[in-house]
């Protein structure tokens, strides 16, 4: 870690280190995780002292999002930067366009700058080891945004959601609005899962194959496609026009002869969308089937209001960019962040559950919740979504562009 301590005796303080977490839940949804669990504090960390603010402004901090194809990643950039900034810092904020070489190229450029941290949402997470080596040996920590970085010893710490508690949600959700465990069924389900080039495509997808998959085994629940595994319905980049294809040719495959589609289990809204779009067009059934979700994109937040999708599993990433503020001024002033730390939303300090081939990586793990129709105001209370003009659909109430 770079050293850099400026005394800055004549500089006026601005303001305060901006935090997140007001609105955070504080709800426990049983966490997966088998290791160290401490659970934070919800409050901002009161101890940094006048030095360390003052010091912040000469420190910048290297930001590189994968696309801006995806409306939550135009969120995350957009809320870290802010954040980043209203606490003092320089940020370096770079888009790859979902391409690995541009993004290794992108990090280099912010080495070459020699930014004090950097923090990275990879787009591939097998594709940064020899880039984060260079980043290592110029003595500038990593944290790793959301998506885990894997092969890799130069990574410090992980900042992201329970993801295996995400795809949980998602099982319980179709658990319980089918009756499972009272109802015979059977009811037939498909899956969409994420990008393989994601690490938390698997968490996602396993958290809710692993409650699911006791009624598969039982009969009550059934998959007429056969495609019970995460590579058979991965799918690249999160794209909604694959998912849209590839339930296409599910449907007319497994259901044009009048079988009853009743779940689309989908790991995220990207896909969702592209998974309603299908149904809607190409579906022959009387019944609207459940189609699961994550992340409170717009397009379905309206979907869910229309009756299109049924839920999403919502990640407040205000907070989760608040909670990586948190963690990066530590390590920029030197401390060694632990379970100890005091942050700005509820999070999970786990120990040992991200294993990147290479190290354990020490994590911050946020809680996700689930959204439906009847709890959108929930979003609203956040701050972070308004209702329209028609009371009808919310929209965001923040810059993503």
């Amino acid at each position: 870690m770079k050293k850099f301590i400026a005394v800055l005796s004549t500089m006026v303080m601005l303001g305060t280190l901006a935090s997140c977490g007001d609105n955070s839940t504080t709800t426990d949804n049983g966490s997966s995780n088998n290791g160290t669990k401490t659970t934070t504090t919800a409050k901002a960390d009161e101890t940094t002292t006048k030095a360390e603010e003052s010091s912040s402004g000469s420190k910048t901090v290297g930001i590189a999002m994968p696309t801006k194809s995806l409306e939550r990643w135009n969120r995350d950039g957009e809320y870290l930067k802010a954040q980043f900034e209203d606490a003092g810092y320089k940020v370096d904020l770079k888009y790859s366009d979902n391409k690995t070489e541009q993004q290794n190229n992108d990090i280099q450029s912010m080495i070459a700058d020699k930014v004090d941290l950097l923090l990275i949402a990879a787009i591939d997470g097998e594709t940064l080891s020899q880039t984060l080596a260079d980043a290592k040996a110029a003595d500038i920590p990593v944290i790793a945004y959301d998506r885990l970085i894997m092969n890799t010893d130069a990574v410090s710490y992980y900042v992201s959601f329970d993801n295996y508690t995400v795809g949980k949600l998602q099982g319980e959700y179709v658990r319980d609005a089918l009756k499972l465990d009272s109802e015979a069924g059977p009811f037939n389900i498909e899956f969409t899962a994420g990008d393989p080039a994601d690490n938390n495509a698997g968490f996602f997808f396993n958290g809710a194959f692993d409650v699911l998959k006791p009624y598969i085994d039982e009969g009550k629940l059934k998959v007429p496609s056969g495609k019970t595994t995460f590579e058979q319905v991965a799918t690249p980049t999160w794209s909604t026009d694959k998912a849209f294809e590839n339930m296409q040719n599910t449907l007319a495959s497994y259901y044009s002869d009048g079988t009853q589609l009743d779940v689309a289990l989908c790991s995220n809204d990207s896909t969702a969308l592209g998974v309603a779009q299908a149904i809607t067009q190409d579906y022959g059934g009387s019944n609207a089937p459940i189609v699961t979700g994550q992340d409170g994109d717009i397009a379905n937040l309206q979907n869910i209001v229309d009756g299109k999708q049924s839920m999403t599993v919502y990640k407040n990433v205000s907070d989760e960019a608040g909670v990586t503020l948190d963690v990066a001024k530590a390590i920029l002033s030197g401390q060694t962040p632990d379970g100890n730390l005091s942050l700005s939303a509820e999070a999970t300090f786990d120990t040992t559950t991200y294993d990147n081939k290479v190290k354990v990586v020490p994590s911050y793990l946020l809680v996700p919740y689930v959204i439906t129709k009847d709890s959108l105001d929930k979003l609203v209370d956040t701050g972070l979504y308004k209702w329209d003009s028609s009371n009808k659909y919310l929209e965001s109430t923040a810059s993503t562009t």
